[in-house]
């Protein structure tokens, strides 16, 4: 059987083909293609590089032109003017055009997202530019206008309802085969405006399983591999076939606290929770990470990040004497009452990222140490949006990206002013909608995002336990790779192969 076993391996070995020998670079992660709907699914067209947005996010979150040339606001702040670039083509051989932009940003205005929160009332094409009516200042405009579900495709893209039904974009590469809700293929768009790329042809697929992820890293059959949980991470980095990077990302693991549940509406009995999780053990132990994180907003949210906020810290003792004088007790199995009822609570979870199930499984046994049951409920990530609708959602452990706009102010706006599937729940803090909509407008700034940062971190309608890490296997022989902290790219146009 040995004998076996090693011909096989050594025949797989023999027959392995040398690096991108059909010169495609396949990339995987554990999200699906929906349709061709830039509402839904548009981060994957964006970072596969076959659409783009007018504006586009350096490593910094600086914003950077890339559709547009440059952008103004007038003197009253109620009208943008975006200069559409000259030269552009779309995929199917039409000329990008003010008309065209317009067209694209009005149909992503008329669908659920970002751009539809904004106060803009008028789009309009006027001396190849597009100019943008506003019922009040909105300065944080631009960077909504780098969110992906404000890509610019083709009128041709759009069906008569304005719904995607093709992918006709502007980026370096253009779409060849679209096959929801796996996979996706494309290869270089001679006629682009911008650098051409050095890999001719590119692939995407989804794969729902991390093993199977981590395998196909291993084994080659795939180049680029996002979604590896740590494990998978540990056993790659000793891998010769591949290189693993990774590098901070304005992205917060954290738990979505329903504050209208009976067990949860005191901010004592929050803070309670927080001091409980062991934060450092977390990160160090199960997340690979160097440090857990200390606040919600991490480093890499730049001015939202706020130094010289009282971190969040780990006190099992203190925690338990505030649920005591909250009223609970302790009771014959460790759990604690108060009025009848045992402090039992759902924490509702998903396996799209992979390390989300493993810090549950931790969370419940810290939560235990301090008297509180802790049934967790692994299924789709759509069960805790719809749990939030529906009241019936207790806890929920996510990761939320505050690089989806390239300002932190689009995502607070859309968690907490006042709240959000993603963010608070039964919890409203008039000061905190207030001081996001000051942001917004452009007339807040160092001392308003501090003080946001402050309510969120006493009151806790949320309770973070790690700022992530983008983690990605590239198969050795792909040279170039820069993983993009915002999370807008994958670079692919920058990669170069082995031969």
């Amino acid at each position: 059987m040995k004998h076996t076993l090693a011909f096989l391996a050594a025949a797989l070995i023999t027959v392995a083909p040398p690096v991108l020998a059909d010169n495609t670079l396949d990339v995987v992660a554990q999200f699906e293609i929906q349709s061709a709907e830039p509402s839904t699914s548009g981060y994957i067209f964006t970072r596969m590089g076959v659409a783009e947005t007018l504006i586009n996010a350096d490593p910094k979150g600086l914003l950077t032109p890339s559709l547009a040339t440059e952008w103004a606001a007038s003197e009253d702040g109620l009208t943008w003017a975006i200069t559409v670039r000259e030269g552009v083509e779309f995929h199917d051989g039409h000329a990008m055009t003010a008309e065209a932009v317009a067209n694209a940003l009005e149909i992503a205005r008329a669908k659920p997202g970002p751009l539809s929160k904004t106060p803009v009332t008028g789009i309009a094409a006027e001396d190849g530019a597009v100019v943008m009516t506003l019922a009040e200042p909105f300065a944080a405009l631009p960077a909504y206008l780098a969110h992906y579900s404000a890509q610019i495709l083709a009128p041709a893209a759009y069906g008569a309802d304005g719904t995607g039904v093709e992918i006709i974009g502007t980026g370096p590469y253009k779409v060849t085969n679209l096959a929801p809700p796996l996979s996706l293929k494309a290869e270089a768009f001679e006629g682009y405006w911008g650098r051409a790329p050095h890999v001719p042809n590119v692939s995407y697929a989804a794969v729902s399983r991390v093993e199977t992820r981590a395998l196909m890293a291993e084994s080659g059959e795939a180049d680029f591999v996002f979604g590896l949980d740590p494990a998978s991470v540990a056993r790659l980095g000793m891998s010769e076939a591949v290189t693993v990077h990774s590098v901070a990302i304005p992205r917060t693991l954290l738990m979505k606290v329903n504050a209208s549940h009976p067990a949860l509406s005191e901010p004592e009995a929050r803070q309670a929770l927080s001091l409980a999780i062991d934060r450092e053990g977390i990160a160090k132990a199960v997340l690979r990470y160097p440090e857990g994180a200390t606040q919600l907003f991490p480093p890499s949210v730049g001015k939202w990040h706020d130094e010289t906020l009282e971190p969040l810290a780990y006190d099992p003792d203190t925690a338990k004497t505030l649920l005591a004088d909250l009223g609970w007790t302790e009771g014959s199995d460790g759990i604690m009452t108060r009025d009848g009822e045992r402090f039992a609570v759902t924490l509702t979870t998903y396996p799209d990222r992979p390390e989300l199930p493993l810090v549950a499984s931790v969370l419940e046994q810290q939560f235990r140490a301090i008297g509180v049951e802790l049934t967790i409920n692994t299924t789709n990530s759509s069960e805790i949006s719809s749990g939030h609708q529906d009241g019936s959602l207790d806890l929920g452990l996510i990761a939320r990206n505050f690089g989806l706009i390239p300002n932190p102010v689009g995502t607070v706006l859309s968690d907490y002013a006042p709240t959000g599937d993603w963010g608070a729940m039964g919890w409203e803090n008039d000061e905190i909608v207030e001081l996001a909509r000051a942001v917004g407008r452009g007339d807040g700034g160092d001392a308003e995002r501090a003080r946001i940062a402050e309510i969120l971190q006493t009151e806790l309608p949320i309770i973070p336990i790690a700022w992530y890490r983008q983690t990605l296997a590239v198969a050795s022989g792909v040279e170039g790779t820069v993983i993009d902290p915002w999370e807008r790219t994958f670079g692919l146009q920058d990669l170069k192969l082995a031969q």
